[in-house]
């Protein structure tokens, strides 16, 4: 980091938001200020249809820190946020929406929590999703369910891009070749030291939501098959299966042959499809795994991140590997 980068960087992706700006910047504003660091509010404009980018373009004209950068074309939630992980300067980083559900005021909490405990990674969690629909909470809940299984460790539930994270952690995800992130399932993958901080979900401030039904079960596809091999395993284990059941008939058509209750020309037949059927499904099933070689291979994630090494930094605690809890 250069001396003249600030020490907060708010990264804010919006798209079609012209009614919630007005109130949006109404609470950061204020709230930025007050917090004492220097910071910098990097909103990426997704390709807005409407006057989002006119009202963000007037507002910065008399606040400095407001920095907008706008994307050619809509490219979707999460490029958007990978947007600003590139763009963004400061020391910590935020990212929060700008529907105002997610409350700007726990900015401080996080930014606390991440100095007091020494953590590169403070996620808010919702401890109260009353706002949302049933089938919303639902389904949600459902999600970071398989999410756990295919991350392969815990991830916080109802927390979802609102968080803070270190320069640290977002070297790292930058240095990820792979394209289309899923970031609430990357950064806990990378397994910095992290704290919570809970709060109140509330209802969208104005405009109407930009998640829809679709969207949030591409969310989910998206997920399992950018983050995990599972769907071609799944392949494997039941080209496995078949190949074992195909065994069992065989068997069962001979036990049927020697029994003589078979019909001329059945038994081969059974045999035949069997062999054939076991030795395709086995093949397919051989297929996938090193199709989920070649898809892992092609990710190229880092095996491992040093936390800490006592030769480089000699008077610095190793950091705590545990989730610490708010």
């Amino acid at each position: 980091m250069r001396d003249t980068d600030p020490e907060l960087s708010v990264v804010v992706p919006m798209y079609d938001e012209q009614e919630v700006v007005p109130m949006f910047f109404a609470r950061m504003r204020p709230l930025l200020d007050g917090l004492g660091p220097s910071y910098e509010l990097l909103v990426v404009d997704d390709g807005s249809r409407d006057a989002t980018a006119s009202l963000l373009l007037a507002a910065a004209d008399d606040w400095p820190q407001l920095r907008l950068v706008r994307l050619l074309r809509n490219s979707g939630h999460q490029a958007a946020l990978s947007a600003g992980f590139r763009r963004a300067r400061g020391r910590y980083l935020v990212t929060i929406d700008a529907d105002l559900q997610d409350p700007p005021e726990v900015i401080a909490d996080m930014l606390t929590a991440a100095r007091e405990r020494d953590v590169d990674v403070v996620y808010g969690v919702r401890s109260d999703r009353s706002a949302d629909t049933w089938v919303k909470r639902t389904t949600a809940r459902l999600y970071y369910r398989l999410m756990c299984r295919l991350v392969g460790r815990e991830i916080p539930f109802d927390a979802g891009d609102f968080r803070l994270v270190s320069r640290r952690v977002v070297d790292a995800v930058n240095a990820l070749p792979e394209d289309g992130r899923v970031f609430r399932l990357v950064i806990p993958w990378l397994g910095f030291p992290s704290a919570e901080v809970k709060y109140a979900r509330a209802e969208r401030a104005a405009g109407a939501t930009k998640y829809t039904v679709s969207k949030m079960f591409r969310l989910a596809f998206d997920s399992v098959t950018a983050f995990s091999a599972a769907p071609l395993r799944l392949a494997t284990w039941l080209g496995l299966l078949g190949g074992l059941l195909s065994v069992g008939f065989g068997i069962g058509a001979l036990v049927i042959k020697v029994s003589g209750q078979s019909i001329p020309g059945w038994t081969s037949t059974v045999l035949a499809v069997c062999v054939i059927g076991a030795l395709q499904l086995l093949c397919l099933g051989l297929l996938g795994e090193y199709v989920a070689r070649l898809f892992q291979s092609s990710q190229k994630r880092p095996k491992f991140l040093v936390g800490y090494d006592s030769l480089e930094d000699p008077g610095h605690q190793p950091l705590v590997r545990e989730t610490l809890r708010a």
